[in-house]
C-alpha cells in the first residue's frame, strides 16, 4: 500500500516556491538500509506504508529491508531484515504487512534504483505528480531499473541491533521551543500543557502531516488581527519540517511533503535528528514532546549510537528557556530572530502588521544571502514580513549563522529604495466556481457543518468586511491588483498576494479546522491575503473562485506562459489582476494550458517602486482610513457574534477522513 521511490535528503533548494523535500519519512531506517548494502546513504529506494510489495527481479540482486517489523521472504523462504539478502535471477522478494508497531517499511537495493531526477532529486511527491516512477505510487506490473548507482559491497555489513531505531507505541520526541511561543501567542499554561500531554495520533494523517488529538489552547490573544479572526492566524511565514502547526485548534506535525508557507502558529519544532520518528507514528500511538536545548541536539548526520545517546542525556532540561526567540534587535526596523528546530532561523521584521516596507526588508536580506551563498546554507524562504534561513547545522551552526545575519543587517539598504521587476499578470477567474462549491459541501459533510463561513464563503467575506452585497465583493476582487509577496503558499508556486490598494484589501479568517480537500487552482482569501492553490490538497482560505494552472506539469518542456526551465508561473512581486470567465470557459482554458497553450494568461513586464507606492498611500490616506474603519467595525461585530455563539469555546470539530 502506497509504495513509492524516495531518496535522501530529497529535493533541497525549492522550499521558497512551494516544492517540499519529500524523501523518506523515516530517513534513519532508509539510510541505515543503504549503508548495510554499501550504497551511498541517500541512494533511491522504496518507501512502503503499512505493507510492502512483492517484487520479481530479472537479475540477481542484493537487497535490504528495514523500518517497521514485517515478514520478508525470498521465493517463500523467510529472510532477515536489517541486513543484505541475495535475491536470485527470477526470484521474488515478498514484503508483508507491518506486524506492529510502526507504519513504514523500506526496501533498498544494491546500487540503488535508477529513475529520472526531477529538480535534482529522485524523490516522489505524489501530490505534485512528479519524481520517482512517473510521479506516483507503484502499481502491479511496474518495472524499475535496479543497481545503476555506485556501491561498495566490501563496506556492506548488517545494521547492529543497537543502531536500529526503537519503534514503539508511545514516543518521546525531542523538540526546541519556537518559533511561536508564550507569552506572545500561547499562554504559559498552554505551553505547560503541551509539554505535559500525551497526544494521540489521529487516523487522518499522512506524509504531509501527522494530525494529533489533544487539548485546545486557551491562547494569549483574542485574534490574529489582519491575519485572521482565530488567534492561531498569523501573517504567512515559512514552515519547518517537523513543526507542530496549530491550524486553528488542531495540532499537526508537518511532514516531508508538507507545505512550505502558511499562516498558522507553531509553538515547538522537532529537531532534525528526531524527525525520522514521524515516519513511524501510527494511528492510536501517543506522543510526549520533550524540550531540549538546541546546542544539545544530536547531529542529523549521525547514524549510530550518538544519535540516540546525546538526546537521552538531555531529556528534561527544559529547553532553551527563551520562548523560541534567539535574539531581538532594535533600530528603525525591529528584528526578531525566532528558532524553528535546530536547523532554521526565522528572521522577522517589525510589528505584526501588513507593511510592504517589511517585505522589502526581507527581500533585501534574501538577495544578500543568496549572493553570498555561505557554506551550509540550504534554503531561503520569504514570508510576508520574514525570511526563514535553513542550514545544515553540522556545516553552518545557528550560532555562526546569527553572526552572519547581524553583519548583513548592518549593511542592508533602506527599504524605501526598493525598485524590483514586477510583471503585470492578468488571469481568468471563474467566480464562485462549481468546484469550490463542491469543496465547501464536502467540508460541511465531512468536517463541520456549523462553521460561520458555511454554506457560502463569499457571503462570509461580505459580512466580515461590512460590504452591502456580494456584488461589492465581486467588484472589489476584480478591481484589485494583487502584489505577490510569497510563493508556495500551500504548494507548487502558489502565490500569497495582497492588494496594492488597501481599499481592495478584504480581510477574512481561515477555516478551523482546515479543509482536507481543495480543488487545484482554487482562489481564496485568508487574512488580508489571496492565494491560488497550486494543486489539490488541504487548505483554509475562503473561496472566491478558480483560475488556470500556476504550475507547469509538462516541465521540463517549455509550455505556454511558463518560462524555460521554471515550472512555476509567477515570481515574487508580480502583480496579478483578474478578468471574469464562465465555468465552462475556464475548463477550456485549463485544457489549453495543459496542452501547452497560454490558457488566457497575459503577461506584461514592468517594475514596482516602494517609494511610488508610499506616495499613493499618502494621497489616498483619508479614503483608505474610512474603508478600514468600516472594515474594523464589521470585523468586531463578527468576533462578538462568534463569542456569543460559543465559537471560540468549542473544544473540537467533527473530523473524519477525506
Amino acid at each position: 500500500m502506497l509504495t513509492a521511490v524516495q531518496d535522501w535528503p530529497g529535493r533541497v533548494g525549492y522550499w521558497q516556491i512551494g516544492v517540499p523535500p519529500s524523501g523518506p519519512m523515516d530517513d534513519l531506517s532508509f539510510r541505515l538500509g543503504n549503508v548495510a548494502l554499501g550504497n551511498d546513504e541517500g541512494a533511491p529506494g522504496l518507501e512502503c506504508t503499512m505493507a510492502g510489495p512483492a517484487l520479481r527481479f530479472a537479475e540477481s540482486t542484493t537487497v535490504c529491508v528495514t523500518g517497521a517489523p514485517t515478514a520478508v521472504t525470498v521465493d517463500g523462504r523467510p529472510v532477515p531484515s536489517w541486513q543484505a539478502v541475495a535475491v536470485p535471477a527470477g526470484g521474488v522478494l515478498d514484503v508483508g504487512a507491518v506486524s506492529g508497531p510502526g507504519l513504514r517499511i523500506y526496501v533498498l537495493v544494491r546500487g540503488g534504483l535508477s529513475v529520472p531526477d526531477y529538480l535534482g532529486s529522485a524523490a516522489t511527491f505524489t501530490l505534485g505528480r512528479f519524481g520517482g516512477h512517473e510521479g506516483r505510487t507503484l502499481r502491479e506490473g511496474d518495472v524499475l531499473v535496479a543497481g545503476g548507482g555506485a556501491s561498495n559491497p566490501a563496506a556492506a555489513q548488517p545494521v547492529p541491533m543497537e543502531h536500529r531505531p526503537v519503534i514503539g507505541g508511545h514516543w518521546e520526541i525531542a523538540v526546541t521551543e519556537g518559533p511561536h511561543g508564550a507569552p506572545e501567542f500561547f499562554t504559559r499554561e498552554d505551553i505547560d500543557t503541551l509539554l505535559a500531554t500525551d497526544y494521540e495520533v489521529h487516523f487522518n494523517s499522512d506524509r504531509t502531516g501527522v494530525r494529533l488529538i489533544g487539548p485546545k489552547p486557551d491562547w494569549a490573544r483574542a485574534d490574529g488581527g489582519e491575519a485572521g479572526l482565530h488567534p492561531s492566524n498569523i501573517h504567512d511565514n515559512a514552515y519547518s519540517v517537523g513543526a507542530l502547526d496549530f491550524t486553528g485548534d488542531t495540532p499537526i506535525l508537518l511532514g516531508p511533503d508538507g507545505p512550505s508557507l502558511g499562516g498558522f502558529v507553531c509553538p515547538v519544532t522537532v529537531v532534525a535528528a528526531e524527525r525520522w520518528k514521524l515516519g513511524q507514528l501510527s494511528p492510536g500511538d501517543t506522543i510526549r514532546f520533550v524540550p531540549i536545548r538546541t546546542a544539545h541536539a544530536a547531529s542529523r548526520s549521525e547514524l549510530g549510537l550518538g544519535r540516540r545517546a546525546s538526546l537521552s542525556t538531555v531529556f528534561g532540561r527544559g529547553g532553551d528557556g527563551d520562548d523560541g526567540v534567539i535574539a531581538r534587535r532594535d533600530g528603525s526596523t525591529q528584528v526578531t530572530y525566532r528558532r524553528s528546530g535546530d536547523d532554521n532561523v526565522l528572521v522577522e521584521y517589525g510589528d505584526m502588521s501588513l507593511d510592504l516596507a517589511l517585505r522589502a526588508r526581507a527581500h533585501a536580506l534574501h538577495q544578500r544571502l543568496e549572493a553570498e551563498k555561505p557554506a551550509g546554507l540550504l534554503d531561503l524562504t520569504p514570508g510576508i514580513r520574514s525570511l526563514q534561513v535553513r542550514v545544515d547545522p553540522d556545516v553552518l551552526p545557528v550560532r555562526k549563522l546569527m553572526g552572519l545575519l547581524a553583519e548583513a543587517e548592518d549593511q542592508l539598504p533602506e527599504a524605501s529604495e526598493l525598485v524590483v521587476p514586477s510583471r503585470e499578470v492578468r488571469m481568468p477567474l471563474s467566480w464562485d466556481d462549481p468546484s469550490t462549491r463542491e469543496a465547501i459541501k464536502r467540508y460541511m459533510h465531512g468536517v463541520r457543518a456549523d462553521a460561520p463561513w458555511c454554506p457560502w464563503n463569499i457571503e462570509f467575506i461580505r459580512r466580515m468586511n461590512g460590504l452591502e452585497s456580494v456584488d461589492d465583493v465581486f467588484e472589489t476582487v476584480f478591481g484589485a491588483q494583487y502584489l505577490v509577496l510569497g510563493l508556495g503558499d500551500v504548494y507548487l508556486g502558489a502565490p500569497v498576494a495582497t492588494p496594492l490598494d488597501p481599499r481592495h484589501r478584504l480581510v477574512t479568517t481561515k477555516y478551523n479546522p482546515a479543509r482536507t480537500w481543495t480543488p487545484e487552482n482554487a482562489v481564496g482569501i485568508g487574512g488580508a491575503y489571496l492565494c491560488i492553490y497550486g494543486m489539490e490538497g488541504p487548505g483554509g482560505y475562503q473561496f472566491v473562485g478558480r483560475t488556470t494552472q500556476v504550475w507547469n506539469h509538462r516541465h521540463p518542456q517549455r509550455s505556454g506562459p511558463f518560462e524555460d526551465g521554471t515550472p512555476w508561473l509567477l515570481r515574487f512581486f508580480d502583480r496579478i489582476s483578474w478578468y471574469p470567465v464562465e465555468p465552462d470557459e475556464l475548463l477550456e482554458l485549463r485544457a489549453e494550458t495543459a496542452a501547452g497553450g497560454a490558457g488566457g494568461v497575459q503577461i506584461v513586464d514592468g517594475s514596482f517602486s516602494l517609494a511610488e507606492h508610499d506616495r499613493f498611500l499618502a494621497e489616498n490616506a483619508e479614503s483608505i482610513a474610512g474603508f478600514r474603519a468600516t472594515q474594523a467595525r464589521a470585523f468586531g461585530a463578527e468576533r462578538e457574534a462568534w463569542s456569543a455563539a460559543g465559537e471560540f469555546a468549542k473544544t473540537e470539530a467533527k473530523e473524519v477522513a477525506a
